[in-house]
């Protein structure tokens, strides 16, 4: 029996589909059209083609930038999905235990971002902040003002501390998918508890750790307001990521035309990117 398609649901969402493209089109091509341009004030234009974009390339400071980016994203993946499992795989999965330990978890992730700058700017000051005192009262030389080490730790586990929920939350929803018969075998064939995890759980939470690692390599990558709020960017520059230094650049030097450009690498970069770990992420999980 052949199968009759109807496709008038599109029309449905089709209004969805015009919004977002006008807003999310629009401001892009006004940053392509700075990116190509010159201005001297006055708002008079001249043409200034891929200068700018090679400016841009040939800068150490955007390859710094880049550098402090990258490795700000390995470490926190590095941490948060292991993290995140682990946490997952203790969670109860029945009883009162279960609304207790999501409402827990999903308490961070409902606090926004300048606020989370906010809260760990006072918890790590070492003249009020609860962390910053007990270290230095513990004899450890903390500043996360001065010492750059310090600051990075401080940004880490901050975000550790504000992103995590939502890698456990991802792989919880995963885990309670599981039917209760794949255990049942597993304990009939006297499976130890590794082995369950690597051949029963850990392939259940394929796809919902792709979507956890691609939010957070996204999240992570585009950072901006809460090292913003924390350090600043400093000490010196060792954590202005690429968002700080695009603000600066756009508002602090008033550099439209350059600060365009970098903009436009830095999407194309975050595209790449994800499109990387999307495909290879999914290659593995055909290939299993």
């Amino acid at each position: 029996m052949d199968k009759t398609w109807n496709n008038k649901a599109w029309f449905m969402v089709l209004p969805v589909l015009l919004l977002v493209a006008f807003s999310a089109l629009i401001p892009l091509m006004t940053v392509v059209n700075y990116s190509v341009q010159d201005t001297f004030g006055s708002n008079e234009f001249f043409w200034a083609g891929t200068a700018w974009y090679e400016e841009v390339l040939e800068s150490d400071r955007f390859w710094n930038s880049m550098g402090r980016n990258l490795l700000f994203s390995a470490i926190i993946l590095g941490i948060e999905i292991p993290l995140g499992i682990f946490i997952a795989l203790n969670m109860p999965r029945k009883g009162w235990g279960v609304p207790v330990c999501l409402v827990l978890m999903a308490l961070p992730l409902l606090i926004p971002w300048n606020v989370v700058g906010t809260i760990w700017q006072v918890f790590g000051r070492i003249d009020i902040g609860l962390l910053g005192y007990t270290l230095s009262a513990l004899g450890l030389d903390y500043n996360y003002v001065s010492d750059p080490f310090d600051a990075w730790v401080t940004v880490i586990v901050m975000d550790v501390w504000h992103w995590t929920s939502l890698v456990v939350l991802l792989c919880y929803a995963g885990l309670v998918s599981i039917p209760d018969a794949y255990y049942q075998a597993a304990k009939i064939d006297g499976a130890s508890r590794w082995a369950i995890f690597r051949y029963i759980q850990l392939p259940k939470m394929n796809r919902v750790l792709l979507i956890a690692v691609l939010l957070r390599f996204m999240d992570s990558f585009m950072i901006y307001t809460e090292p913003f709020v924390v350090t600043g960017g400093g000490p010196g520059n060792t954590t202005t990521f690429l968002s700080i230094d695009l603000v600066k650049l756009a508002i602090g030097e008033f550099n439209l035309g350059e600060a365009a450009a970098m903009s436009i690498v830095y999407f194309l970069i975050v595209l790449l990117l994800s499109w990387v770990f999307y495909t290879v992420m999914t290659s593995y999980d055909a290939e299993r």
